[in-house]
């Protein structure tokens, strides 16, 4: 009777949906990155990564400014981006990370000949063809694809502001210099989180002492 009751308990209860175990899956994978990130965060505590944010520090408080954290989801460097916009309160100027990326995807498909040249297939060595550049530039507006140097150059045309890029033991690079303005600042870290390089925001330095003084 026992054994019944348990199986007709069974039936009661309803199947899971597709959409439930993808968000099941979905969510395992997000909390078997949080783990990875937290091990990491523990190996490297004294290691690479906390070497690289005290040199980062000690840069950043010359100006005045201090490191920002932005998630590491892939779209970081558009994060950061959206992050300086936002914090200069000036409407015209805010755009989304997803505004960020269609505008970038499509400056590019717009200038393929200002990009092609330096994008060539990993397997071959060959320039991309055509659809290669168009898939390349449909990456970039739809996916968490990766965001580097030539997405900068492009950010800088879409925004006509220049864009400063601090790192901890390189000058800092600075892209679409032509452009007037105050420039947006991005932190990047090859070491952030012990998974890889990643874009950080900035903001005013905050210094309790002198918050006290004032």
């Amino acid at each position: 009777m026992k054994v019944d009751d348990g199986n007709q308990e069974e039936v009661k209860q309803p199947r899971m949906t597709k959409a439930q175990k993808r968000r099941d899956k979905k969510a395992a994978q997000e909390k078997d990155r949080e783990n990875r990130i937290a091990e990491a965060e523990v190996e490297n505590l004294q290691g690479v990564r906390h070497q690289e944010g005290l040199k980062l520090a000690q840069k950043l408080s010359q100006q005045q400014l201090q490191i920002k954290e932005i998630s590491s989801d892939g779209h970081c460097m558009y994060r950061a981006i959206e992050d300086q916009l936002a914090q200069r309160s000036k409407p015209g100027l805010i755009m989304s990370m997803k505004e960020l990326r269609c505008g970038t995807a499509e400056y590019m498909r717009s200038h393929a000949d200002d990009f092609l040249p330096f994008l060539t297939n990993s397997n071959t060595g060959d320039m991309y063809t055509t659809d290669e550049f168009d898939k390349y530039c449909s990456d970039v507006e739809l996916t968490a694809a990766w965001g580097g140097q030539l997405e900068l150059q492009a950010l800088t045309k879409v925004l006509h502001l220049p864009i400063e890029v601090i790192q901890a033991d390189s000058p800092t690079i600075k892209i679409g210099e032509e452009n007037h303005g105050e420039a947006i600042t991005l932190v990047y870290m090859r070491h952030a989180y012990g998974l890889g390089e990643h874009y950080n925001s900035v903001e005013r330095l905050k210094d309790p002492a002198n918050a006290e003084d004032s």
